[in-house]
């Protein structure tokens, strides 16, 4: 027999992976709620399946609940899921945040439920393209065990890869997703200001950036941080260091800051690397 499972949300996430799931069996969605009924209607018309449901009061008994919504309203959720009567002992009930940890199900677990967070490391602003591209997505995992021997199966069948993560630390872990694309593009838009600074435009700084860019990141996924890193701290060169931050500082003081922050990060890179002596 399918395993059910109510979606609590009508949104890309909800879509996604409701179609997923619909699409490779194993699973049934039975109830889609959203605001209002075309939100909902909508959703279940992109998964192939489900319900539209408005009210908590309607939503039918279900093994499995998808809370989706952003991350603001999951608390408040799954206080209206538990007062509503729709958790039963014995229901997983999850959502696929990044930066919140499964305590925050904390009404779900004390109706008895088994409550878990597996956050996917990827957009979802397309729920087309996730649908075709889902294989081979990492997801962070964390919660109840008895939550997670049910929901490893179903996301693995979907093609995830999962990695554990301590649950006190969710936070940071998001945090890290947001050094690694959010700031990544904020430095390369930095740069470009640097650029212009010296009279370079930015669509030939954009020209100039992409080869060193994309070498640079290829070798750090081929070689590790450490051993990619090059420059002036990675050669000792902390004259030509210390003149940068100070031209730097002279065109605009906020980004010689953060020169300065990045380069005491560098310098512990390099200690690693063993490029710097002391």
């Amino acid at each position: 027999m399918q395993a059910t499972l109510n979606l609590i949300g009508s949104g890309h996430v909800a879509r996604s992976l409701g179609r997923l799931w619909h699409r490779h069996g194993g699973i049934e969605v039975r109830d889609v709620l959203s605001r209002t009924a075309s939100n909902a209607g909508a959703a279940c018309d992109f998964i192939g399946g489900g319900r539209p449901v408005v009210h908590y009061a309607d939503l039918a008994p279900a093994d499995l609940i998808l809370i989706a919504t952003p991350d603001d309203q999951i608390a408040d959720c799954c206080e209206r899921l538990a007062a509503g009567g729709s958790i039963r002992p014995g229901t997983v009930v999850f959502h696929c945040s990044g930066s919140l940890p499964s305590s925050v199900l904390a009404p779900a677990s004390a109706c008895g439920a088994h409550t878990a967070s597996i956050h996917p490391v990827r957009s979802f602003a397309s729920p087309e393209q996730v649908v075709a591209s889902f294989a081979g997505t990492w997801c962070g995992v964390e919660g109840n065990e008895a939550a997670l021997a049910v929901l490893r199966p179903l996301f693995t069948g979907i093609g995830a890869r999962l990695v554990d993560i301590d649950p006190a630390a969710k936070t940071v872990y998001h945090a890290a997703a947001v050094f690694a694309c959010n700031y990544l593009v904020t430095l390369l838009d930095v740069a470009v200001q640097a650029y212009g600074h010296a009279g370079i435009t930015q669509d030939v700084a954009m020209q100039m950036m992409a080869p060193l860019v994309r070498k640079t990141v290829e070798q750090a996924f081929a070689v590790g941080t450490a051993d990619a890193l090059s420059g002036p701290i990675a050669r000792g060169d902390m004259a030509t260091v210390a003149r940068q931050q100070a031209a730097v500082a002279s065109w605009d003081a906020d980004k010689g800051a953060l020169y300065a922050l990045l380069a005491k990060e560098t310098m512990a890179l390099a200690q690693r690397k063993g490029s710097v002596n002391h």
